[in-house]
C-alpha cells in the first residue's frame, strides 16, 4: 500500500472526501513529523510508538577505496509495534 492508496482507504473508511481524507493523513504524518524532530515520543496505543534513536559517531570504511573514514553522530527515527498491531498481524 502506498500513500495514495492509503489516502483512498482512509476516505471510503471515514466517508470523507479524498481531498478531505488527504488533508488529514498529511495532518497525522507532519505531527509525526514535528514531534519527533523536537526529540518527543508519539505513543498510539494499541498502533505502536514513534521515536528517536541516537546513533553514536563511528569509524567505517569507504567501499570503494577500504580507507577507513568517520561517520558522524545522527538521530535515527524508529517505530516500535504494539500489542494490538503485533495480535492483528500474527
Amino acid at each position: 500500500m502506498n500513500k495514495n492508496d492509503l489516502i483512498s482507504a482512509v476516505a471510503e473508511a471515514s466517508g470523507l472526501s479524498k481531498s478531505d481524507a488527504s488533508g488529514a493523513v498529511e495532518g497525522v504524518f507532519d505531527t509525526i513529523t514535528k514531534s519527533l524532530s523536537k526529540g518527543d515520543d508519539v505513543r498510539l496505543v494499541g498502533f505502536g510508538t514513534f521515536s528517536v534513536a541516537k546513533r553514536k559517531a563511528s569509524t567505517g570504511r569507504n567501499p570503494r577505496t577500504g580507507e577507513p573514514m568517520t561517520i558522524k553522530a545522527s538521530n535515527q527515527p524508529k517505530f516500535k509495534a504494539g500489542k494490538g498491531l503485533k495480535d492483528a498481524v500474527n
